[in-house]
This record gives structure tokens, sequence and C-alpha cells, in this order.
């Protein structure tokens, strides 16, 4: 049985990320011969289902890719990156957060 082509629309996006992790990912896609966008879509929509998007093979290698490029963060560090120099206000902004409302000043007239 023939697989199901699925057509979609692609964008172009300017997305900001960790340089060493940037390294390790594009390296990974050139050893599979595959895109940056097509292995970052493919990681998604298997982290979307809670599956895991490599086989115990493609792990080694980004083992090895992660040692060669320095990068010794993992999943840990997802929520904890900061870039140097950033405030914790820059930091929370980036997050979603807003700023404690003690520190709000009023938007309403006669305040």
């Amino acid at each position: 049985m023939a697989k199901a082509d699925y057509f979609v629309e692609r964008v172009q996006t300017g997305v900001r990320m960790e340089k060493r992790l940037l390294k390790v990912l594009k390296a990974f896609a050139e050893f599979r011969d595959m895109s940056l966008g097509d292995l970052l879509e493919g990681i998604v929509l298997h982290a979307f289902e809670g599956k895991v998007p490599f086989e115990p093979d493609s792990r080694r290698r980004i083992k090895e890719l992660k040692r060669f490029y320095g990068l010794k963060l993992d999943a840990r560090a997802s929520h904890r990156m900061k870039e140097r120099g950033e405030s914790s206000l820059q930091a929370a902004r980036a997050h979603g957060r807003k700023k404690p409302s003690s520190n709000r000043k009023s938007t309403r007239r006669g305040r």
C-alpha cells in the first residue's frame, strides 16, 4: 500500500537558537541528507505526539556531534537558558511573562 502524500504550505521563518545546538542540528541534517527544516518538522511532529524522534543509532550520532561541537546542554536546560547580558525582565518577556503587578503603572486617568 502506497503512503499518502501531505501537501503543505511552508513559510520562511527567522528563529533564534543557541549556536552550538544549531550546529549539531545542521550537521545531523546533513548526515541524514535532509534540510534543517525537514529535520525540525520531524522532531516537532514526533514531540507533539509524545514520540521519540530518533532511533538509537541516530541518538549515538547526535551524542558524537554534541561532543564535537561542545554542546553540553540537555533537556533540563530548555527553560533556563539566558543570553549573555540579558536582564531578568528581558528573560521574562521572552517567555511571555509580564512584570509583577506591583511594578505596573496605572493606566487609568486621574491616578
